[in-house]
This record gives structure tokens, C-alpha cells and sequence, in this order.
């Protein structure tokens, strides 16, 4: 059952959907007569607090101070969970024709998808100015209208949530030692997780029996008379729609995406 593969690269796009919305943040350092001197854009990289903490931290020589290269930020993708509150029909179908070329995937099933984000900094007042132009797009969310599957109708509102907002200050050792102040913002994005995308087949011929019956044939259940009603695509030669069975090319030569007409036929058996 499990043994289908495939890869929509899913979590990947909702990764780089977070990364994509902090990415462009940057803050001025004034001097004391309020002009502009310094204008720094902050880094963001993916992973955990401490691995980037320790990275800045770290040095052979043990002499390079902390304050050096921040401020910066960071996120990491935590946990999933699933959403019943937003699950739909199981056996709902979405589709995507491409000429005769049908494919179609289930209804995906939501997720709700915990991200933290890390802003590290090296005083409260760059915290704060990071933090002041991150929080007042979130109401408490931020929706992005994303294409998750390009194979089939996979364009998908995809909201995003905060939902705390912490601050510590990691001051360890002596006085003379540089601390370094971290803000974990929290956020939870309601994703969807697709299966398989399959092929269909597009339907050129239908066909459907009719059945009469009147007066007693109705109770005993016999039926005297049926009637065959076909319906097939009509084209002709020159890409003129037709409804005529003796100007049509074959149908199986007509497009999905041709401007064909219908061709109905009735055949009675008595």
C-alpha cells in the first residue's frame, strides 16, 4: 500500500514560503543628532538557535567576541499535527487537463505546521526594531496564495499564525563578557500534504440504454422495447464542428481541446 513513490517536494516550498516572508529585514543605526550612519541587513539561515549561537560563539583562537556578527536571524520547521477542523471530503478530486492529457490527485489532507522564528542580537534596541517590523502584518495571521502542485488545480491559501513571542537574554560569565539577546517568535502555518498525482482517461464515447415498459410490463418487470442513445465528438476534416456522423473524422482522432461538436445516435430494439 505504502510502496508508491513520488515527491511534490512539499515541505520544502513551505520552508522556503517562511524563509521568503523574513528575508528582506533590515534596521538604521542614528546618531545622537537622529541622522542615519549605519544601515545593516540581518541574515536569516535555517536551523536551530543554539547551532547558530555556538557557530558565532566559536572561535580557535578563542578571542573573537559574539557581538561580531550579530545581529542575525534563524528558523527552523518543528513539528506537524493534524487538522480535523479544516479535513474535507476524502474522495474530493482535483484536476488539471492539458490536452488529452487528464491528471488528477485526492483531496490533501491539512496540516498545522509549527515553525520558530530566532532573532539574535546583540542589544534590546536592534531586538526591537527587528521585532516592530515583523509584527503588525499578523492579526494574529498572514495568508499567501501559493501554487503547492504545478501538476494539477494546486493553488492553495496558505495562512500563517503567530502565536507567541518570548525574549532572553543568554548573559553568561563576567561583566566584560557580550551577551547575546534572543526573541523566538512562534508561528503555526496551516499546510496541506498531497498524495499521488495519477492519470486519467478522457471519456470520448458514451453510450446508455433506455428501457420501456407500459401498462402490466411495468409490475411483471418485463421491459418490450430499449432505446441505445450514443454520444460522440463530431469534427470534420477542415476543424469545423459538426454534429453530422458522415462529414466527422473519427472520433478517436478529436481532441480534448478541439471545438468539436456532438454527434447523437438512436437505435431502438424491440
Amino acid at each position: 500500500m505504502f510502496g508508491t513513490t513520488w515527491d511534490h517536494n512539499i515541505l520544502k516550498k513551505y520552508v522556503i514560503l517562511f524563509g521568503t516572508l523574513f528575508n528582506n529585514i533590515s534596521i538604521y543605526r542614528k546618531n545622537t543628532a537622529g541622522s542615519t550612519i549605519q544601515t545593516i541587513k540581518i541574515p536569516l539561515s535555517y536551523g536551530p538557535k543554539d547551532k547558530f549561537l555556538a557557530r558565532a560563539d566559536g572561535d580557535p583562537n578563542f578571542d573573537r567576541q559574539i557581538a561580531t556578527v550579530l545581529p542575525r536571524m534563524s528558523f527552523e520547521m518543528l513539528s506537524f499535527n493534524y487538522d480535523a477542523d479544516r479535513k474535507l471530503n476524502t474522495l474530493n478530486k482535483r484536476y488539471k487537463q492539458s490536452g488529452n492529457d487528464l491528471k488528477y490527485s485526492y483531496q490533501p489532507v491539512p496540516y498545522n505546521i509549527t515553525f520558530n522564528l530566532y532573532v539574535m542580537v546583540k542589544n534590546a534596541e536592534d531586538g526591537t526594531k527587528i521585532i516592530e517590523q515583523i509584527l503588525p502584518y499578523f492579526r494574529p495571521e498572514w495568508t499567501t496564495t501559493v501554487e503547492l502542485l504545478s501538476d494539477i488545480d494546486g493553488v492553495y491559501d496558505i495562512p500563517l499564525i503567530i502565536n507567541s513571542i518570548n525574549s532572553e537574554d543568554l548573559y553568561e560569565g563576567s561583566f566584560t563578557t557580550r551577551r547575546a539577546i534572543v526573541w523566538t517568535l512562534s508561528f503555526t502555518m496551516k499546510g496541506y500534504i498531497f498524495g499521488p498525482v495519477k492519470n486519467s482517461t478522457i471519456i470520448r464515447f458514451v453510450e446508455a440504454t433506455t428501457k420501456i415498459a407500459t401498462g402490466d410490463d411495468i409490475v411483471s418487470n418485463t421491459y418490450a422495447n430499449s432505446v441505445i442513445i450514443s454520444v460522440k465528438p463530431g469534427l470534420t476534416a477542415n476543424g469545423v464542428a459538426t454534429s453530422n456522423a458522415a462529414t466527422s473524422i473519427s472520433y478517436l482522432s478529436i481532441n480534448a481541446d478541439d471545438d468539436y461538436g456532438f454527434i447523437t445516435a438512436f437505435t431502438e430494439n424491440e
